[in-house]
């Protein structure tokens, strides 16, 4: 029964205070506010004739009028068919003379809200925002979002994926970019090396045993030169 009468109490409150809401939206404007309401609907009007007359390029000194523009004619094509203004608000600054202008836009597809930013330091009033809002149902937001989650999701997952198919693809780098080892050809070098060296050992080996037995035949001869006999070979002789 407790948690009952808990939860009336706390519905009690929200009626309230969405009453309190209503109450503060439905204060009926003053007379100068009406003024400024259908002041600046015309000025919407003319926003909304230049986008319709292409002229929006001819207003591209002015950052805050060309932005403005761009928006109105952005928010157009969710809008469809401009079917006048309908009314609007006002919302001061509690620090500044500056103040929030919202105007009631009708469309054929959807309404709209033009809100005018208007600053007084100047002393006059100028445009520092123009900015179009369009007024989509519950429904239509709620498809958005789901879309914007789907794309947001599916996008995680693609990247996700890429990044998982370029790490299973680090096996496959050095294959592709290692240097094969070529056969070494250092050992070969170094062994027909050795062989010249003993060749060049065994040369020399001969000359010097042909010239001790040339010697010693010439000593035997008893001659004292080698010039009428030559060594031309050596070789060993095995006794059996």
């Amino acid at each position: 029964m407790k948690k009952l009468l808990a939860i009336l109490g706390m519905i009690t409150c929200m009626v309230g205070l969405a009453a309190c809401g209503t109450a503060e939206d439905t204060t009926p404007l003053t007379a100068e506010e009406e003024q400024m309401i259908a002041f600046y609907s015309q000025n919407v009007d003319a926003i909304q004739r230049i986008c319709e007359a292409g002229a929006i390029e001819e207003n591209a000194d002015n950052d805050v009028i060309y932005n403005g523009l761009l928006s109105f004619n952005s928010a157009m094509t969710d809008i469809g068919s401009y079917l006048g203004t309908n009314g609007g608000v006002i919302e001061y600054s509690d620090d500044s003379d500056d103040y929030i202008v919202r105007i009631n836009v009708n469309g054929s597809d959807h309404n709209a809200v033009v809100e005018l930013v208007v600053t007084m330091e100047t002393g006059t009033a100028q445009f520092t925002s123009i900015a179009t809002n369009v007024e989509y149902s519950f429904g239509e937001k709620m498809e958005k979002a789901a879309l914007n989650t789907l794309l947001g999701m599916g996008t995680v997952f693609v990247v996700l994926i890429l990044i998982s198919l370029i790490i299973s693809l680090f096996s496959f780098i050095p294959k592709l970019f290692g240097k094969k080892k070529e056969p070494e050809k250092a050992q070969p070098e170094k062994n027909d090396v050795v062989a010249q060296i003993s060749e060049k050992e065994e040369l020399n080996d001969d000359l010097e045993l042909a010239a001790v037995i040339s010697a010693t035949i010439a000593a035997y001869e008893g001659s004292g030169s080698t010039d009428g006999f030559v060594v031309r070979s050596i070789r060993k002789s095995y006794k059996k």
